[in-house]
């Protein structure tokens, strides 16, 4: 089974094979693990990327003999999760203050590629948590970062940043309520978290830039409840419930919040400074790229060996043109997605934040990537015959992908507002705020 013709961030191809067929020293084994929170292994942490790399690859069989259960439950499965946990695969991106590896964006994004080629619902348990693990890890204060992640344990956070609860100030913290939607990955959490409005005198409190003032709050997982509502097209394992608070409001104290945007990293240093807007561009860009690679390397297998009273399926002229088009448009924006993002990373690296242009580069990237994969899943389905009517991998990818392609960082408006930023439509200091571009104002005119 071959993973593919994958271009690497220099630009080679690497062509990564995967064997399902294991030899009686690599038996699989049964994970020992049984709960969602361990400490990380200190080979985990300083392994290098090759041997990264080969360890994801190396849980591939058991993601995928699991796929099925997971759908079936809406949620990973427990030998799925416990297995990606212990391999560290969930907090890739928390900082080395907190005992975690701190990987690169890029090296991050390869791992993620890999575990979404598997299962498009595993995949987003990685690049979901990462996310989570990132900003927990670099805004939380610490009596709050040290309460979740202290002594170094691999705790799983999970819910909705995006604000969609409401908060008021109280002495020491804030008062919260929900409800809240789409907690992906909550099953397994030990603790939620959730976006909210600041609200003032019944009305959303406004920060400098105009727009209303966000948090992000944290709390155990007794104090919440899950709708276990998740039935969808898509992303089925991935456990995306809606959820609650237990209390009709829930005090939570400062040490378990930080601002939604604009608040600088308390530990992990300037590779956190790109904040949730670029956290989240990176996340779903790296799951894209492995489904979509997925789908393709499905409809390949079955070029040679699926017939029809047409005959053979890759002898068809207009099946090989299609094909060489889809390869082409992945490749390109995979290459694509690996220059704004070795930019980025070179960029940080130097101890310089990301330029607006570089954040929106990624967030182009992002919804490109989206575009691409849905064409091409297409493709794939529409090829597939039966074949993909069936349950079958290949099904699942045309359906992860379309389940993807929904989520509220893909919108429109999200891309038109890159349009205003290459297009020079911005006024001075434009800067990524939430879901829009804000500035001070109409630019100087040129002398």
């Amino acid at each position: 089974m071959s993973v593919g013709l994958l271009v690497t961030s220099t630009g080679l191809l690497l062509q990564l094979r995967i064997s399902r067929h294991r030899n009686s020293d690599d038996a699989e084994q049964e994970p020992t693990m049984t709960n969602t929170i361990e400490t990380l292994k200190p080979n985990v942490r300083s392994m290098s990327q090759p041997d990264r790399l080969h360890g994801a690859r190396n849980l591939i069989p058991l993601i995928e003999a699991e796929a099925d259960e997971s759908e079936k439950l809406t949620h990973l499965t427990d030998k799925a999760a416990d297995a990606m946990l212990s391999a560290g695969l969930f907090h890739m991106l928390q900082p080395r203050e907190l005992g975690g590896p701190q990987l690169s964006y890029v090296d991050a994004m390869e791992v993620t590629e890999l575990i979404s080629w598997a299962d498009g619902s595993a995949g987003w348990y990685v690049h979901v948590l990462n996310v989570v693990a990132a900003s927990l890890g670099a805004y939380l204060p610490d009596k709050g970062a040290q309460r979740i992640y202290g002594d170094q344990r691999l705790t799983i956070a999970a819910g909705q940043g995006v604000p969609r609860g409401q908060a008021r100030r109280s002495d020491g913290g804030y008062l919260i309520r929900g409800p809240w939607s789409y907690g992906s990955c909550i099953y397994h959490a030990e603790y939620y978290h959730a976006g909210c409005i600041v609200m003032e005198n019944g009305k959303p409190k406004l920060g400098p830039t105009g727009t209303p003032e966000a948090v992000v709050c944290h709390f155990d997982k007794a104090d919440g409840e899950l709708k276990g509502n998740w039935d969808t097209i898509g992303l089925r394992g991935s456990g995306s419930y809606d959820y609650n608070v237990k209390a009709t409001e829930l005090f939570i104290p400062d040490h378990m919040c930080y601002q939604f945007v604009g608040v600088p990293p308390q530990r992990g240093g300037n590779q956190y400074s790109i904040g949730i807007i670029g956290f989240t561009s990176w996340s779903h860009t790296g799951w894209a790229l492995g489904v979509t690679r997925r789908a393709l390397d499905e409809i390949a297998k079955l070029a040679s060996g699926k017939f029809s009273v047409f005959g053979a399926l890759g002898e068809g002229a207009s099946f090989k043109q299609s094909y060489a088009e889809a390869e082409s448009k992945f490749l390109s924006v995979r290459a694509f997605v690996y220059q704004v993002w070795n930019d980025i990373c070179e960029t940080l690296d130097r101890n310089e934040p990301a330029s607006t242009e570089q954040i929106t580069l990624a967030r182009m990237a992002l919804r490109h990537v989206h575009d691409v994969g849905f064409e091409i899943t297409n493709f794939a389905y529409r090829a597939g015959g039966g074949t993909a009517l069936r349950p079958s991998v290949l099904q699942r990818t045309f359906r992860d992908m379309h389940a993807g392609t929904q989520h509220v960082l893909l919108s429109d408006q999200i891309y038109q507002e890159c349009a205003r930023v290459l297009l020079g439509m911005t006024g001075k200091n434009p800067r990524w705020t939430g879901f829009g571009i804000v500035d001070d104002g109409p630019k100087e005119p040129k002398p």
